[in-house]
């Protein structure tokens, strides 16, 4: 049997069980940094039965998570049932800096208030994901605030400003003149800190945290610990099968969003995207995934492997019921019909105009995107299509639609 070193001359076992424990760490990552290193720390954890600390920190920038962002925490879950202390790091103090990760301008901080009404819902959304049970929950105020200004020169002097403009976002920022705030180059710091504060063996990030994860390799190395592995996953592609997920441009799919509006998005990626989202986002063995692949190469409609996947997800972050339900639903609209548990609006001020109907029952952010639906063809009344961005809808009751997802009965008065 193979052994591996790790740390004083000691070896241990690259047992079956440590393999496989490398390729669950290995499944839909883009890199892991340094793999031999992360084998070893496997092998002495199996045989010293002494669990590895896994982190991965999240700044509570926004209420919400969308399942782009579940993509390390699915990761995190599955390191986790494998045996080891994960930890799930709330950046209250980073927040209040900014992360300057992928930006081409200085990121505003938030306030404390902002900060602490996001951190709210952050952790409670991502338990839908981890267990809670065997989560240890971290704020990195609770050693960023004690260092002071005096720790804060000294955590300083550990790097270099040389170091600090290897990294790509502040090199063309420099090169074309766009302004780099000093207090931008504490961030990578304060996010490497935070592994030397919680003895991390393996920190977790997107691709785009890189950089501030390698600091905090070279931060335990300057505090005299052994440092920690990298994992760095991909980012989750939008809907639309271009860009990355992101609420800005409304491609996501949020954790907190209807069962059915959940499975009619799901439901909406490509064939092609759909084995990206099944190697990211469900939980089921490459093994089943290989197989489904190969029964639609046989002639198998990819339709049902999709229907899979989105009662997966939404069995997550729902319930096994609320995903029949979901199916049941989505497969009633596709004949033409309505969903049986649509919302019920009354308004008033008939007649009134289409575009102010469709945006006071919250089917469109806006009237421009009212506008915009009906010229595409996307809006109904009692399964009409509405053709007239004019039209004024007298007073009565009506099922109103728009898009394939997006229904209300509306009570007009």
């Amino acid at each position: 049997m193979t052994e591996v070193s790790s740390g004083a001359a000691t070896s241990y076992p690259l047992t079956p069980s440590v393999m496989h424990a490398l390729e669950v760490s290995k499944r839909g990552c883009d890199e892991l940094l340094v793999e031999s290193e992360w084998l070893a720390k496997l092998a002495r954890s199996e045989a010293t039965g002494v669990p590895l600390r896994i982190k991965l920190g999240l700044d509570p920038t926004a209420p919400d998570i969308h399942i782009g962002h579940t993509v390390v925490l699915n990761k995190l879950r599955q390191l986790q049932d494998l045996g080891h202390q994960v930890i799930f790091l709330i950046g209250d103090f980073t927040s209040t800096i900014g992360d300057p990760s992928g930006r081409n301008a200085t990121r505003p901080p938030l306030t404390r208030e902002q900060i602490e009404a996001n951190a709210q819902t952050y952790y409670s959304q991502a338990s839908l994901v981890l267990d809670p049970a065997r989560t240890e929950i971290r704020y990195n105020s609770e050693w960023c605030d004690p260092l002071g200004a005096r720790g804060m020169i000294q955590l300083a002097a550990k790097y270099t400003v040389a170091r600090m403009m290897e990294r790509d976002d502040f090199t063309k920022r420099f090169r074309t003149g766009i302004p780099i705030s000093v207090h931008e180059f504490l961030y990578p710091l304060m996010q490497g800190y935070d592994s030397v504060a919680l003895k991390a063996d393996l920190e977790l990030g997107g691709t785009d945290q890189k950089f501030n994860l390698l600091v905090g390799r070279e931060l335990q190395k300057e505090y005299g610990q052994e440092q920690q592995c990298i994992l760095t996953m991909p980012l989750l592609v939008g809907l639309d099968g271009v860009e990355k997920m992101s609420k800005s441009k409304g491609n996501y799919i949020g954790v907190a969003e209807a069962p059915g509006e959940m499975f009619g998005k799901l439901m909406s990626i490509s064939d092609d995207l759909m084995w990206k989202y099944f190697e990211l986002l469900s939980f089921r063995p490459m093994s089943e995934i290989d197989l489904m692949k190969q029964e639609i190469s046989l002639g198998r409609n990819p339709r049902d492997c999709k229907v899979m996947l989105a009662q997966e997800i939404v069995t997550r972050f729902h319930s096994a019921a609320d995903a029949d339900r979901a199916l049941e639903d989505f497969n009633h609209r596709a004949r033409g019909g309505v969903p049986d548990d649509i919302p019920a609006v009354s308004l008033t001020g008939a007649p009134l105009g289409i575009a102010q109907l469709l945006k006071q029952a919250n089917l469109v952010p806006s009237t421009s995107e009212a506008n915009r639906n009906i010229e595409q063809g996307g809006v109904k009344i009692d399964g009409a299509i509405v053709t007239d961005k004019g039209l004024k809808v007298a007073a009565g009751t009506y099922v109103v639609q728009v898009g394939k997802r997006r229904f209300a009965r509306v009570t007009l008065a």
